[in-house]
């Protein structure tokens, strides 16, 4: 049996301000607002917009006038998903004169959905700012609904001409020409001959192609979106492609009106500030590209994962359950539900997720191999392997980028006792990939737990330790191999290695011990041993440990039926 790594335990932290809350909760409310107020804290510190939209809510009942209480409860609503919840507290920061990004950004949202665009170009002009990136734009399509085209045009034009700006605001004015009926103007500025090459984000090529499609160009949509994705292309441009081969119906529907357009905005922006602000920042702009243009699934796959990313798995899948089930990305939305699932728990919700989504899409390989992943993560091996035979039956010619799923099946197989299609599924995965490091440890490991082919092991775990030379695990398996070989000095560089790369994992500070006892050295393998006690290991291998201390590792060899260590050195 190879090591595996044990599930990370989120284990939420005390609730000691809720325990403060009941504590000053009496009469007269002594405490004031501070018992909510902790509690919304708390809530934020968490990431559990729920709770936060519902305690900042209660202290700002306390104390109405407070901004920064205002800020709290817009910005907790947005993320939970709520935005219109937020629109009075805004309108009243924005009447009382007080700066706030986040009431301007509910304010401008307020006005779209009013249809309000004349106040809306009022208060982009008037300093109602919600940011450089947002402004021009929103102004733009607010004069785009206020039936001022040529203004709006425009201003596109000026926001291009602002550093860094230029593929971005271009990219609007198409929008903008598209929804006016311009498609051929579209076409101009999404090919780059009006004002150069764009530079485009997936949805810009959905957009493009659905342009192509109304000028009745379907070879050169179906084209360009084969010239981007190749053979990777998601299942909404394999839909795509596939209706326009086939003479189906291709609207264009990226945007539709001046506020769904406002919603692009918002969503391009979100997009651009992954992985460069915080998450929780990141959601309101996803959050406001859903409420002003609901049917912009990628907004809403956007806002999922930020928030699986913060550990709110509750919303996450309510929020994956928003994509409909006659929707290309509804795949790749269940399959994000099921997951948010997992983490939060609900082991059997997540698989019975997958399953019936495997059942549904029998042909979809990508579901089957998710579905493998998954009940391999569960320990749950031989239905992974079924799973995983099921996605392997659809790779009619693997290619180099398959090898993890015959790695994958490979560890199920080995799991269930299946050495022999085990190791022909890791060897078929290095055919596929020869040097990659995690299949050469694997089976360079597997080898030498068997005690076969300890040469080939040992060439295995070198070229694995080659390509990943900061690896504990690989480097752990090199010294492992050597100490199995007899050749103890050489392994114990290795495994001190090892130990400083990882030392607080329980199986290498274990094999650490063995090999300090293997060249004399007994009072430090004991103290290695209890380090490994200390770091949670898997119960027989904790009861294994102690009987070492209890009797040493020469002792416990000889009970396992196993040859003593001087035999294995003199061999």
């Amino acid at each position: 049996m190879i090591r595996s790594r044990s599930p990370v335990l989120r284990i939420s932290r005390p609730l000691v301000v809720l325990a403060l809350c009941a504590q000053f909760a009496g009469p007269a409310h002594a405490f004031g607002t501070s018992g909510s107020y902790l509690a919304a804290r708390h809530a934020s510190y968490e990431s559990n917009y729920v709770a936060a939209a519902e305690y900042y809510t209660r202290a700002l009942a306390l104390d109405p006038g407070n901004p920064s209480l205002m800020e709290a409860v817009i910005s907790s609503n947005i993320n939970m998903g709520e935005v219109a919840r937020g629109f009075p507290v805004a309108r009243r920061m924005i009447g009382a004169g007080l700066r706030s990004q986040v009431a301007n950004m509910a304010g401008l949202a307020e006005r779209v959905t009013e249809g309000d665009f004349t106040g809306l170009i009022g208060t982009l002009q008037g300093g109602e700012t919600v940011g450089a990136l947002v402004d021009g734009l929103a102004l733009a399509w607010a004069q785009f609904g206020a039936g001022q085209v040529t203004e709006a045009l425009a201003t596109f034009d000026a926001v291009s001409a602002e550093q860094g700006l230029k593929s971005f605001a271009l990219y609007h004015k198409a929008l903008a020409l598209a929804i006016a009926g311009d498609f051929e103007g579209a076409d101009d500025i999404l090919s780059g001959r009006a004002s150069g090459p764009l530079q485009m984000s997936p949805r810009g090529i959905l957009a493009h192609a659905q342009v192509l499609a109304q000028l009745d160009r379907r070879g050169d949509a179906a084209e360009l979106v084969g010239s981007v994705f190749g053979a990777n292309a998601s299942p909404e441009f394999e839909a795509l492609v596939a209706d326009l081969t086939s003479g189906a119906p291709v609207p264009y529907d990226i945007a539709t009106d001046a506020g769904e357009g406002i919603g692009e905005v918002f969503h391009a922006v979100g997009s651009a500030l992954v992985g460069e602000s915080a998450p929780g920042y990141t959601l309101l702009y996803a959050r406001l590209a859903e409420f002003l243009n609901p049917n912009n699934v990628d907004a809403t796959l956007l806002s999922a994962e930020l928030l699986e990313q913060m550990e709110q798995y509750e919303l996450a899948t309510q929020t994956y359950d928003r994509v409909p089930q006659d929707h290309p990305a509804f795949v790749n939305a269940e399959i994000g539900r099921a997951e948010a699932l997992l983490d939060a728990g609900r082991d059997e919700g997540a698989v019975e997720a997958l399953t019936q989504l495997a059942k549904r899409f029998p042909e979809s390989r990508i579901v089957q191999y998710r579905l493998g992943d998954m009940l391999r993560s569960l320990d749950r091996h031989g239905e992974a392997a079924v799973a995983y035979d099921r996605a392997i039956a659809l790779t009619d010619d693997p290619q180099q980028s398959d090898w993890p799923l015959f790695f994958s099946r490979g560890i199920s197989l080995e799991r269930t006792d299946r050495w022999d299609e085990a190791e022909a599924d890791f060897r078929f995965a290095l055919e596929l990939q020869p040097d990659q490091p995690q299949v050469l440890n694997y089976l360079g490991y597997s080898l030498v737990e068997m005690g076969e082919n300890l040469d080939e092991a040992l060439g295995m775990i070198e070229r694995a330790v080659a390509g990943r030379p900061d690896d504990g695990y690989i480097t752990d398996s090199l010294g492992w191999v050597l100490y199995r070989m007899g050749r103890y000095d050489e392994a114990i560089v290795h495994m001190e290695r090892a130990v400083e790369l990882m030392p607080v994992d329980p199986i290498i500070n274990d094999h650490l011990g063995d090999v300090l006892w293997a060249v004399g050295r007994r009072i430090e393998a004991r103290f290695q041993w209890h380090r490994a006690l200390s770091f949670d290991p898997e119960p027989d291998e904790a009861q294994r440990i102690r009987r070492k201390l209890e009797v040493g590792l020469d002792q416990v060899l000889s009970e396992e039926g196993a040859e003593p260590l001087a035999a294995i050195n003199d061999g």
